[in-house]
């Protein structure tokens, strides 16, 4: 008897270190203005790290809106902080999450070359969504969406051998050739420089008091086609991930989908606050006939080909190790 297929998922704890962005997507929830409370503490981070350490995870997805210091305002309450810059708080963040014993993983919108490669140091992977190579309305005051400047800062994130996540978002206005366009686009980078461990492919998720509020999600239907042609496009190599709190799991896992993302046992979804994660033995009682399994936010193979600073190494073996004995 064959084995079940694997299913994979990470545990983690989402750290949206600030929700200041100077982008405007017509969909987007999660930006607010710079006002009191529009960065969280070092405190707060502190806290929520030790948390997640004492109930096992191992992935800190950092967040922040994309360049915020170009907002009115922001930079006075980051300098009331004590930081220059919101890429210099990350990376003192990150610091604190490897002391804690997670390992980073930073989704910070576009960054440089060289901004990323200060981040290399204390991320054991990094990411930034594709959403779509189709120039679309609701990106119409974003110009952090452009899909050049995006598909440039994925490149340059395989010069740098960084461990990667990308993705496309569904139903904001795309068509399914663009779609396809957006999955080959990855692909092809993929093939050039080996970095890209997941792709996600995200069902857009209407909010309230947004310029698409009006505007319906992608039935399960359109969704499994997208997984199907992702599973059909992308090499074998990549993993499919798809959100496990706003699909229909079993379904699109059917389709071809093998990873879940970052689940959290003690944080919420900042993106889809409105969606509980599901609890693990809920998702293993749906996953019936399928092996749920627990990875790092770094893949095997990259921890194999020692894609990663020195510094971080002595925890990402410990932290695999943990994995192992919960899985036996």
């Amino acid at each position: 008897m064959p084995a079940p297929r694997e299913i994979t998922y990470s545990r983690n704890v989402f750290i949206p270190l600030t929700t200041v962005c100077r982008n405007r997507c017509g969909y987007c929830s999660f930006r607010t203005p710079a006002r009191e409370g529009c960065l969280l503490s070092p405190e707060q981070v502190t806290a929520t790290l030790m948390a997640g350490a004492a109930v096992g995870c191992t992935e800190a997805l950092f967040t922040f809106g994309e360049m915020p210091e170009i907002e009115p305002d922001f930079s006075f309450f980051l300098q009331s902080a004590g930081f220059g810059s919101i890429l210099e708080y990350c990376y003192e963040m990150c610091r604190e999450s490897l002391r804690i014993g997670i390992l980073p993983h930073t989704n910070a919108g576009i960054l440089t070359s060289e901004e990323m490669e200060r981040l290399r140091k204390v991320n054991a992977s990094m990411g930034l969504m594709l959403e779509t190579t189709a120039e679309l309305p609701a990106h119409r005051h974003s110009p952090g969406k452009r899909p050049e400047v995006r598909i440039r800062m994925i490149e340059e994130a395989g010069e740098l051998r960084i461990p990667f996540t990308t993705g496309i978002l569904v139903g904001i206005g795309e068509c399914r050739e663009d779609r396809e366009e957006s999955l080959s686009v990855i692909r092809d980078l993929h093939r050039r420089w080996g970095h890209i461990q997941e792709v996600i492919v995200q069902n857009f998720s209407p909010k309230a008091n947004t310029p698409m509020e009006d505007v319906k999600g992608p039935s399960i239907a359109e969704m499994c086609d997208t997984v199907r042609l992702a599973r059909e496009i992308l090499p074998s190599d990549v993993s499919v991930q798809i959100p496990p709190n706003l699909v229909e799991v079993r379904s699109l896992i059917a389709c071809g989908a093998n990873d879940l993302g970052g689940i959290s046992p003690l944080t919420v979804d900042y993106i889809n606050p409105e969606h509980p994660w599901p609890e693990l033995e809920a998702l293993r009682e749906a996953l019936k006939g399928y092996r749920l399994a627990e990875r790092l936010c770094i893949y095997p193979k990259y921890i194999e080909k020692g894609w990663y600073h020195p510094n971080i190494e002595g925890l990402i073996r410990r932290l695999a190790q943990q994995i192992q004995e919960r899985s036996v």
